[in-house]
């Protein structure tokens, strides 16, 4: 490894730790402050003005919509920290930090989930629901307390994948760039990649990205789950078959992959009612499980770091530098 290619490994090793040390200390930025906002209002603004009556100009114009916004943002990362690197090292490694941290959200998963299991565990299903509303699509209103529990955990497993794994492995590969791409792709596909009337032409494009961008870390993060599985003394082989049988009921390619590794490790049964169900009911589910759901997704994320990120990291900066 010659110099410069230590330099800037390093400088993307020190990156992703700070990055880090701001998402456990201080979560997520203001609204105003933050990337994701930004893309909303912008998908938001451009939606409004793509459509069209004729379904294959929509979708077209959906190409378009997608391919600007991830250019935009990811354009304005690269541009803006080159001439920051150029300025200062400092400058670039500091705001290379923020600029990542926006991208993935470990703190809020649990700030999310955690008053979750504590409504749960006083018995306030009411409380619990609202709660849970800012977690997912469907409706609460009907669900029991168990379906509250697998619900959130599914919400778990699932941001494992596109709220933090995914991120960190596109900075992997592309740097911040890289993770602010994926962001814009994820953002987009949680916007529009809906197969609704108002959605299935304008978002078809949106959706498919985020399938593909998710495809390789979906399947690494399960297998990684199993690994989890075995390192806190869970049934690692229960979990591994719950995956292979139940990975592709779910109608994402992708969401079938963690869930079901989740639901395996903790013998439970994750559902979504008229969906799809993952896992068996061997388990009780109750609030003790969503601590222990968050308790897999850390250590795995851990494991992503170490195995997969800081590897990559290493790898293509001797590839590209």
């Amino acid at each position: 490894m010659e110099f410069s290619q230590f330099i800037h490994c390093f400088q993307s090793l020190i990156i992703l730790f700070l990055a880090l040390l701001i998402d456990i200390i201080f979560g997520e930025p203001h609204e105003k402050l933050h990337p994701t906002v930004w893309m909303g209002k912008t998908i938001q603004l451009l939606k409004s003005r793509l459509r069209h009556r004729n379904p294959l100009i929509e979708k077209i114009y959906g190409i378009f919509l997608a391919t600007f916004v991830i250019t935009i943002f990811s354009m304005i990362s690269y541009f803006f920290l080159k001439y920051l690197a150029y300025l200062s090292s400092i400058a670039y490694i500091a705001i290379s930090a923020m600029l990542l941290k926006t991208t993935f959200a470990i703190k809020s998963m649990k700030l999310h989930s955690i008053p979750i299991a504590k409504e749960l565990s006083s018995k306030n299903l009411i409380n619990a629901k609202k709660l849970l509303k800012k977690i997912v699509r469907r409706d609460v209103n009907k669900l029991n307390e168990e379906l509250i529990v697998s619900a959130t955990m599914e919400s778990i497993a699932e941001g494992t994948v596109d709220g933090i794994t995914s991120p960190l492995f596109y900075f992997a590969i592309f740097g911040v760039p890289g993770s602010i791409a994926y962001r814009a792709i994820n953002t987009l596909d949680s916007m529009v990649g809906y197969k609704d009337l108002e959605h299935v032409n304008i978002g078809w494009f949106s959706a498919k990205l985020d399938t593909i961008a998710n495809y390789i870390p979906a399947r690494v993060t399960a297998l990684l789950m199993i690994i989890t599985a075995w390192l806190i003394k869970e049934d690692w082989r229960r979990s591994f078959s719950i995956l292979k049988r139940d990975r592709n009921k779910t109608e994402s390619l992708n969401a079938g992959w963690p869930m079901s590794a989740m639901a395996g490790i903790l013998n439970v049964k994750l559902e979504k009612l008229g969906h799809y169900a993952l896992g068996d009911s061997n388990t009780t589910l109750s609030w003790r499980c969503i601590n222990k759901a968050l308790k897999i997704m850390d250590i795995t994320v851990v494991l992503f770091l170490f195995f997969i990120v800081i590897p990559m990291v290493v790898l293509f900066n001797l590839i590209v530098q």
